[in-house]
C-alpha cells in the first residue's frame, strides 16, 4: 500500500501501477526526501515537475504539501491513467497528468522554468539516456536555484551532472539513491 505522508491529503492511499516497469518510491524514502524538502522550503508554493510519474506518488505528495502546481510525466498509458485515478482520489485541482516520453516532453518550449524536478527513472534505464534528461532539463526549465531530485538503484553510479547542475548530496535508503543538484544559472556561474 502507498499513501500520502502529510499535508492536506495525508493518509490517503494511492493505487500503485502493475507495470513491469513501475517501482513506486517506498513511503520511507518518501517520508525522508520530503522531510529534506521541507526543511529546505522547497515544497510549498513551488512549480513541481515529477518526470516518469508512475503512479504520482511523489508529485502528489508535493501537492498535498503546499506546491502550487504540480505536472506529471510518464510514457505508459497505464501509469498515467493510475496516476489520474489517484489525482482524483486525493482532489488536488492544481496537478496535471501529461502521457508522453521524458524526452519528448523536454524537446518543447517550456513555459516557465520548474522550482523542483523529481527523476525517479526504472532502474534498468540507461545512465547516457539519464544524462541526457538531465543535460535537456538544465537551462528555461529550471528557475534559478531550482532542486532536482534523481532516485536510482544504489547500485547506479552517480549521475552525469550536466554544467548547471551542481551535486549537493547523496543519501542511501536500502537498496535506493536519492541524488539532489541545485540548478546554478550560467549568469551565477560566469
Amino acid at each position: 500500500m502507498t499513501r500520502i505522508i502529510s499535508g492536506t491529503a495525508g493518509g490517503r492511499r494511492l493505487e500503485t501501477s502493475a507495470g513491469e516497469q513501475t517501482r513506486p518510491t517506498s513511503d520511507r524514502v518518501r517520508e525522508a526526501v520530503f522531510s529534506m524538502l521541507d526543511a529546505r522550503h522547497a515544497v510549498r508554493g513551488m512549480r513541481v515537475l515529477d518526470l516518469f510519474a508512475g503512479s504520482g506518488a511523489l508529485g502528489l505528495e508535493a501537492a498535498s504539501r503546499g506546491a502550487a502546481e504540480v505536472v506529471l510525466i510518464d510514457s505508459s498509458r497505464q501509469a498515467i491513467e493510475t496516476a489520474r485515478r489517484n489525482v482524483a482520489v486525493v482532489g488536488m485541482p492544481r496537478v496535471t497528468t501529461v502521457l508522453t516520453s521524458v524526452q519528448r516532453y523536454l524537446d518543447r518550449a517550456p513555459e516557465r522554468g520548474f522550482d523542483l524536478v523529481f527523476l525517479d527513472p526504472p532502474y534498468p534505464l540507461a545512465e547516457p539516456v539519464l544524462g541526457e534528461h538531465l543535460a535537456a532539463l538544465n537551462g528555461s526549465w529550471l528557475s534559478a536555484e531550482a532542486l532536482v531530485v534523481v532516485e536510482r538503484s544504489a547500485r547506479s553510479p552517480e549521475p552525469r551532472w550536466p554544467a548547471g547542475l551542481a551535486r549537493e548530496q547523496i543519501r542511501r535508503y536500502g537498496d535506493t539513491a536519492i541524488w539532489t543538484a541545485i540548478h546554478v544559472p550560467a549568469s551565477i556561474r560566469a
